[in-house]
């Protein structure tokens, strides 16, 4: 790799991190938000909150390092064009070819990164996430003990704890209960404990007031208790088999899956377009970058070219991935649907390596030139007229 080609890669994959990371912590706050019920209800710390929604960012940036890379790459030609590089390079007589190998590795480093994440990593990622969430919120106890806050432990029950002693004694209890539509149950005690057996798990409260306040009458029945156990074995998910979605399947499971798998059983086609989704995503990056060099990567003399040129590739990288979405969505009942979206990448492949190696210049149509043209010599006597006045 010649001094330019290292000089291109090292400027390319130092806006993809950049942009990859950027984009990736954006979309990672505004997931991360969706469960910040893990702190405030559920009482975890701020370590355990960014542990278990950072899990989803292998998934994230499966998606966004496509994207991330054309920006890249689209950055990095248009500043070689405004430079005016990439047309001393061809004045030079360096073939366009020798200028896209730079950005291919670049593609084929990105590919390798967004296959292993999506054969292990996303997956892992999302297997991580389901058992560290059924953990945090099977676990009743570390939620309850939360003294001087207002739990929901359930949709219609919610404790609340004054003190919780050196001795694990809890003090000064209240416990509302809202499951039944009919009646409302509301318990005030002075002291209790929680205590496990192999019956379950029970709140055992003592000296206190049940309240019962049935719909249509007036007045509660109150009775009053020297001892009263609430079970909290019906909130706790307890020890159970975890089952695992077919985004959460690693891509040998789904190459070769179980004949025997619930969910292969039930949804055949799913596991299918799951596959051919994961065995397709590799190869988006090169797609998008072969995209962004036929467009970007000829010599322009003009920035109205340019700007058109940027608008094509942006529209043609949108059309493909739009081909593949529903190529993967259709594919699922219909298994020849799963056959477009790989046409379209190897057109997309096949047509953009033919314009690079004849160094041809794709342009938008002459009328669309003078149309835009008109509208931007209207634009700006209207924005002088105004500013004039």
């Amino acid at each position: 790799m010649g001094s330019i080609n290292r000089y291109i890669f090292r400027t390319t994959f130092g806006a993809f991190a950049l942009v990859l990371i950027s984009l990736t912590a954006v979309i990672w706050v505004t997931q991360a938000l969706r469960d910040i019920d893990i702190m405030t209800s559920q009482g975890q710390t701020i370590l355990v909150f960014v542990g278990i929604t950072g899990l989803i960012i292998p998934l994230l940036v499966l998606v966004i390092a496509p994207i991330a890379l054309l920006i890249a790459a689209a950055h990095v030609l248009n500043k070689l064009s405004t430079d005016s590089e990439i047309i001393v390079m061809n004045a030079a007589g360096m073939s366009p070819w020798i200028l896209f190998r730079a950005f291919m590795t670049v593609a084929v480093v990105v590919s390798i990164i967004v296959l292993s994440i999506s054969a292990y990593f996303a997956p892992k990622g999302l297997r991580m996430l389901r058992d560290w969430l059924t953990e945090v919120r099977a676990n009743v106890v570390s939620t309850i003990v939360q003294p001087g806050r207002f739990t929901s432990i359930e949709s219609g029950v919610t404790i609340h704890i004054r003190e919780r002693r050196a001795n694990g004694q809890l003090v000064g209890i209240f416990l509302d209960d809202r499951r039944n539509p009919e009646e409302r149950m509301t318990v005030v005690s002075e002291r209790g404990e929680l205590v496990d057996n192999e019956n379950g798990t029970f709140l055992v409260l003592q000296t206190g007031v049940v309240q019962r306040q049935q719909v249509g009458k007036k007045d509660p029945a109150m009775v009053a208790f020297d001892r009263y156990a609430f079970d909290l074995s019906q909130f706790s998910a307890g020890p159970q088999a975890v089952k695992y979605s077919i985004r959460e399947r690693y891509l040998w499971q789904l190459l070769f899956p179980d004949p025997k798998d619930p969910y292969y059983v039930e949804q055949p086609g799913q596991f299918r377009a799951e596959l051919h989704d994961r065995l397709i995503a590799p190869l988006y990056p090169i797609a998008f970058v072969v995209i962004a060099f036929a467009y970007l990567g000829a010599p322009r003399t003009t920035r109205q070219s340019r700007t058109m040129s940027m608008v094509g590739a942006v529209g043609a990288v949108a059309a493909l991935r739009l081909i593949g979405f529903a190529s993967t969505v259709f594919g699922a009942n219909v298994p020849w649907m799963l056959v477009p979206q790989y046409v379209a990448v190897a057109f997309a492949v096949g047509g953009g390596a033919y314009v690079i190696q004849r160094g041809l210049i794709i342009e938008p149509p002459a009328f669309l030139n003078e149309w835009i043209s008109a509208a931007v010599a209207r634009i700006e006597r209207l924005t002088s007229g105004v500013t004039a006045s």
